[in-house]
């Protein structure tokens, strides 16, 4: 049996957990997409195509960000929000997509590259490897959770 506690843990971290997904998508689809036009989430047909698929991925990480946001507001009701659980979820979130992204989509899949030039391992080792950062990041954050009394005032706006 699972205390109220643990569930809220749980919660906690999946709030976090697909905001950091939807964060990282976000930023992947109006940096690297929209503004520097490296790519489009799926490279292989026409230019429209990619442009569709731009929009699929772009909903995909406004429904991910959205389901992490109401999580939050019914952590925050219930005050029961851990914000160094839903922290380390977001870091954890985002860092496993976009290792998914530099992995699996980028090198097995070759659904696009980061960026279409003569040596891409470059963009590929930093794009990984902030993915990593980001991963390690969000374990120390779940493992080694700072008192609560410390996230007080994050959490009640100052007061």
């Amino acid at each position: 049996m699972t205390n109220s506690n643990e569930v809220y843990t749980k919660s906690n971290f999946w709030s976090g957990f697909l905001f950091g997904i939807g964060l990282v998508a976000f930023i992947d689809e109006a940096v690297f997409h929209q503004l520097l036009h490296w790519h489009h989430f799926y490279d292989k047909l026409t230019t429209e195509m990619g442009l569709i698929s731009d929009g699929f991925f772009h909903a995909f990480s406004w429904f991910a960000t959205i389901a992490g946001l109401f999580l939050f507001s019914h952590l925050r009701r219930q005050k029961a929000l851990q914000i160094p659980t839903w922290v380390g979820g977001i870091f954890l979130g985002a860092g496993l997509f976009q290792l998914y992204d530099g992995t699996i989509q980028h090198k097995l899949l070759r659904l696009h590259q980061i960026r279409y030039v003569e040596d891409v391992l470059f963009y590929d080792l930093v794009w990984n490897m902030i993915a990593v950062v980001l991963v390690v990041v969000g374990i120390l954050l779940s493992v080694n959770k700072p008192k609560r009394e410390n996230w007080e005032g994050i959490v009640n706006g100052g007061q």
